[in-house]
């Protein structure tokens, strides 16, 4: 990973709850004990073990884990709304426990913006004044708060609703105005916890879809927490994936789905369709291995033709009704080759 572009990062990270936690901390420390041992000889709960991760500029991190992972408790470090045992939270850099309460408040109006599950809307505000709460407290006068507020609304998918109350919204439209609130102070970072878990799967897929649109066309830095492994591997650039206040395992959704770490996360990955998430560069032979192997390669300029970063399903599309492998191009030039037995085992989990 790449220090210049690393926006959060998290040094040995733990966090313990209950009475006497310095205590508990070196009782585990010592004898490595496990989460239900600590609760039952100190009364107290370790919810994040020692844990580690960077995340890059531009990037979604996806941290996924099961009711009681550790996940939620772990992103509220990042904004400081909970303080660590021990360890370290820097956001560019600068270590949040540093911060003074001014300091804390300044970044959390400015550089930092979170989505929660519950939106806690003002329900007596209209959509636009939700939106451009963050807005007034920093004192921006009304006209520019307004304009600034109805970009948003355009830019959610929201343009026509501003004069709105937010019970007149349906579940899907407030997490929009949630989002919009988020984005009105536009922050470097967005912190989203199970931002739309409570919502219907088509809404959800249709927020999915809006969110990944904007993200790349904004650039925000995200860290998103979710218990869903397929919404995981659909909005994350990289997953954490966490087991009883400990991450588990942290990668691309192609290095999970192919190298789980343990029988935990196989057993998270085992019924994922592999069509959308393994790529071309995954299964292709070398061309000098190919040629020795087959001796062919004279009419590979006929043959179809695919990117290294193509998923299985788009290579199926293209081996449908042929006779000859796929060649892998990258700039033009042959990166390689898929055959059929090549991409069969890939979509089996083979590669």
């Amino acid at each position: 990973m790449d220090e210049e572009r690393q926006v959060i990062e998290a040094r040995g990270v733990w966090k313990i709850f209950g009475e006497r936690a310095e205590e508990v901390l070196r009782a585990v420390r010592q004898n490595s004990l496990h989460k239900a041992e600590v609760l039952e000889r100190f009364g107290a709960v370790v919810a994040v073990r020692n844990i580690d991760f960077a995340v890059e500029r531009g990037e979604i991190f996806c941290i996924m884990g099961l009711s009681g992972s550790g996940k939620s408790t772990l992103v509220r470090h990042i904004n400081r709304l909970i303080q660590p045992t021990h360890g370290q939270i820097l956001v560019n850099g600068q270590d949040m426990g540093a911060l003074s309460a001014e300091e804390l408040r300044a970044l959390r109006a400015s550089r930092i913006g979170m989505v929660f599950q519950n939106m806690a809307l003002l329900p007596h505000r209209t959509v636009r004044d939700n939106i451009a709460f963050a807005l007034e407290l920093r004192n921006t006068d009304p006209f520019t708060r307004h304009q600034l507020a109805n970009g948003l609304l355009e830019t959610v998918g929201l343009a026509g609703y501003g004069d709105a109350i937010p019970s007149e919204l349906s579940g899907g439209m407030q997490q929009r105005v949630g989002l919009a609130r988020a984005l009105a102070a536009d922050p470097d970072i967005l912190l989203m916890d199970e931002p739309f878990s409570a919502l219907d799967p088509l809404i959800r897929r249709g927020l999915q879809d809006e969110f990944l649109a904007l993200s790349r066309t904004m650039d925000k830095t995200t860290v998103f927490i979710t218990h869903d492994l397929d919404e995981a591997m659909r909005m994350g650039s990289r997953i954490g994936i966490m087991r009883d206040g400990e991450m588990v395992q942290i990668g691309t959704p192609e290095d999970i789905i192919l190298h789980p770490k343990d029988s935990y996360v196989a057993d998270f990955v085992q019924g994922l369709s592999r069509l959308k998430l393994v790529f071309a560069h995954r299964i292709m032979e070398r061309p000098e291995t190919y040629n020795k192997a087959h001796g062919n390669l004279t009419d590979v300029d006929t043959w179809p033709q695919a990117h290294p970063k193509a998923d299985l399903n788009s290579l199926v599309s293209l081996i449908v009704g042929q006779q000859c492998p796929i060649a892998i191009r990258d700039d033009g030039k042959l990166a390689g080759i898929v055959t059929k037995d090549a991409l069969l085992k890939g979509i089996q989990g083979q590669s």
